[in-house]
């Protein structure tokens, strides 16, 4: 009888996949994942060593009985096998052993930190293991290796064993969902579809200004995308068509470089949404994958295109891939084999970064100097795009000698300095007045307009204003107290009044989740102050398409009985005063000198000290991954009473959980902190209907107009810039 890997009963039969079969399956798997950055024997020689443990008595003892096979057989002592290829590599190379030691031993279980991995390390190889000679020559591609490269590496060829042992072991113990798994695609057969998609918006647009600049900022991005892989900038003021330019830019530079996909990466779900539509509406729905925490996948009656996107999840095989900046960078830093089993896709692939000014600074330098990796060593392009282009490259200085640091090597720019973009889509100027004002004067202001769009920065700041607000018109509220189905339904809402023919009066107070992305255009915008990049995102919701001559975004200052604490929001928009007011506020170079000042307010672009638990030969994957978390969330998920979440929630009751109907459960749920939570708990408003899954359907907790209701709802919270 073979050495079993894996075992399954089919028609009263039992079907056997024997070990020597799986690992040479998944060597040829793993050599061609990390062939394409130039490590495909490192991933052969994985393959071949990873389920060596199997060969142990024990393991096959208990293959047999918990299969069914034989369940009489008694499993004598451990039957652990993970770690077994481990100790083959160390032994048959030891200089190379390093890189994929950790990831043989942790390809279930995850990587390890550095002092349990060399404990592991330490074992012997088990009596009942054949010492298999494999000859390869384990060669490091480059010799620039720099030592934050090295975790990246590990954790890359990480990723080529896992995905390729979970799908030859898919192939054999599900081959039909095997099947549905996409591997036959082409950029280059996807590129007459966005031609023809740009040349039937020119036959229908007019010649207007707006849209002379759109068409020369495609021009542009079609002449340097014929360059090398590289770190490349665009920066192209709101209106400017800078998502459709970027595609064009990204699709023609994968054509010409034979990279494999393109991979857009987006700070707000509500931008994410919008994009994967228009893409789909472009190059097909069985071409765009969306992975984030909004999308769900439908199990009633699942269509083959629908499985093909729920399994792409997993490891990102697709040739679109629209997803948030929290998936793909915490996916980086992860140790988990689920979470880092797409990795190896992003290798020699194109990844767009919109609204990169967005990134969070606690966090810069782990980010830059993980997009300077891939860039380098993984053959991954690079494409940073904004209406307002933060620094990134040179010397990044901060408040002290230690906070800085070196950041990436030039950026190549797609739109000349001297096009001018920012003076010929000039539609907005900025009314600043920093003098504090109260809830009352801010409400009395809006009252002067009948359009008017007001952003401020927490829930409590949106409450308070909100409540000023005649009841005449419409008047609306968005913010994260707000259900995500109740959010998207009142963006809408605001879509269709602002197109209404009839002219009626709409005031909207929302808090940041509209700044950025959102395809809006009041003729007046009122900002509270902030830093000058969130400015100009709230200013891009202001006379977007350029009707209206120059129309103006007031930025205010609240006077508030209890004051913010110092923090981000402080320092942004200390920075922005401190650059005095003779600015062109739209251009560039205030830009660049906001961040200046920004950075020279910061006393740690690391705040985790990822270059700590990282950047050394000692390692620490598991801490790393616990602590790198972009967004500091200690809410708890409740279901609320809006539409037909109860609905939901009774079919949960009934059928218990899946993963669709929890995917359409999160359309319904708010995050409430504990403190929170506590209250609801004590007032009998809370059912814990499964283990940590909360419901409050009591509609008195819900408003149809501010949503949820808590005693410390309106808490000051400050939502991400």
């Amino acid at each position: 009888m073979p050495i079993i890997s894996h075992i399954k009963e089919k028609d009263g039969k039992w079907e056997i996949q024997s070990n020597a079969e799986h690992c040479e399956g998944v060597a040829r798997l793993a050599a061609r994942f990390a062939g394409e950055f130039g490590y495909g024997e490192w991933g052969r020689v994985m393959g071949l060593l990873h389920d060596s443990g199997k060969e142990r008595h024990a393991f096959q003892q208990h293959i047999m009985r918990e299969s069914g096979y034989d369940p009489s057989v008694h499993v004598e002592g451990n039957y652990d096998h993970a770690y077994v290829g481990a100790l083959l590599a160390k032994e048959l190379f030891p200089k190379q052993s390093p890189l994929i030691t950790n990831a043989l031993m942790g390809h279930h279980r995850g990587l390890y930190d550095s002092g349990e991995w060399e404990y592991i390390l330490k074992r012997n190889i088990p009596s009942d293991v054949s010492r298999q000679q494999i000859s390869a020559d384990l060669q490091i591609p480059r010799t620039d290796i720099k030592p934050k490269d090295i975790h990246h590496i590990i954790r890359m060829l990480f990723s080529c064993l896992v995905d390729a042992d979970r799908l030859d072991t898919e192939a054999f113990m599900n081959p039909d969902q095997s099947v549905f798994r996409n591997t036959e695609y082409s950029l280059a057969s996807l590129m007459p579809l966005l031609e023809v998609h740009l040349n039937q918006l020119k036959k229908n647009t007019k010649d207007t200004e707006v849209n002379r600049i759109r068409n020369y900022v495609q021009q542009k991005c079609l002449e340097l995308s014929e360059t090398p892989p590289g770190l490349f900038s665009l920066t192209v003021p709101t209106g400017g068509g800078k998502t459709l330019s970027s595609v064009l830019w990204a699709m023609r530079h994968a054509i010409r470089n034979q990279q494999r996909r393109i991979i857009i990466a987006i700070p707000y779900t509500s931008i994410i949404v919008q994009t994967a539509a228009v893409l789909k509406g472009i190059f097909g729905e069985e071409n765009v994958l969306e992975h984030h925490s909004d999308f769900a996948f439908d199990d009633n009656g699942q269509s083959d295109d629908n499985l093909k996107c729920k399994l792409a999840t997993e490891n990102w095989d697709y040739p679109i891939i629209v997803t948030t900046n929290v998936q793909l960078f915490e996916s980086l830093f992860s140790n988990r084999p689920s979470v880092c089993r797409k990795l190896h896709n992003i290798a020699n692939s194109v990844l767009i970064l919109d609204e990169v000014q967005t990134l969070p600074i606690d966090f810069l330098r782990p980010i830059i100097d993980t997009l300077g990796t891939l860039e380098r060593l993984f053959k991954t392009s690079v494409l940073f795009t904004t209406a307002s282009q933060p620094i990134l490259s040179g010397k990044i200085v901060g408040c002290n000698p230690m906070a800085g640091f070196e950041a990436l090597p030039e950026v190549c720019e797609i739109i000349p300095q001297n096009a001018g973009l920012h003076e010929k889509l000039r539609r907005v100027r900025l009314d600043i007045d920093d003098s504090p004002k109260d809830y009352d004067e801010i409400a009395a202001a809006l009252c002067k307009f009948d359009k008017v769009l007001c952003i401020v920065n927490t829930r409590r700041d949106a409450k308070e204003l909100y409540d000023r607000l005649p009841n005449e018109g419409i008047c609306l509220h968005l913010s994260r107290m707000m259900c995500p189905s109740h959010v998207k339904e009142t963006i809408q809402r605001i879509k269709e009044a602002l197109t209404d023919e009839r002219n009626q009066i709409i005031r909207v107070i929302a808090t940041q989740l509209i700044e950025a992305g959102v395809d809006i255009d009041f003729p007046v915008v009122f900002r509270q102050q902030a830093g000058l990049d969130s400015i100009l995102q709230a200013a891009g919701r202001c006379n977007r398409e350029g009707k209206r001559g120059i129309c103006t975004t007031y930025v205010f200052s609240l006077q508030k009985e209890h004051p913010l604490p110092r923090g981000f929001i402080s320092q942004t928009n200390s920075a922005r005063m401190n650059m005095g007011t003779d600015h062109d506020w739209f251009s560039q170079e205030a830009m660049s000198s906001y961040f200046i000042q920004l950075y020279s307010r910061i006393s740690s672009f690391d705040k985790v000290q990822i270059a700590k638990l990282l950047y050394t030969s000692e390692q620490q994957f598991e801490e790393a991954a616990k602590v790198f978390k972009l967004i500091e969330d200690d809410s708890t998920g409740v279901i609320v009473n809006w539409k037909d979440s109860m609905e939901l929630v009774k079919r949960l009751k009934r059928v218990g959980p899946s993963y669709t109907l929890m995917k359409k459960l999160s359309q319904y749920t708010v995050g409430v902190r504990k403190s929170d939570l506590q209250k609801l708990k004590e007032s009998g408003s809370l059912e814990e209907v499964l283990q940590g899954v909360y419901v409050v359907s009591d509609k008195a907790c819900y408003d149809a107009n501010v949503g949820m209701i808590t005693d410390n709802h309106w808490m000051e919270e400050i939502l991400i810039k």
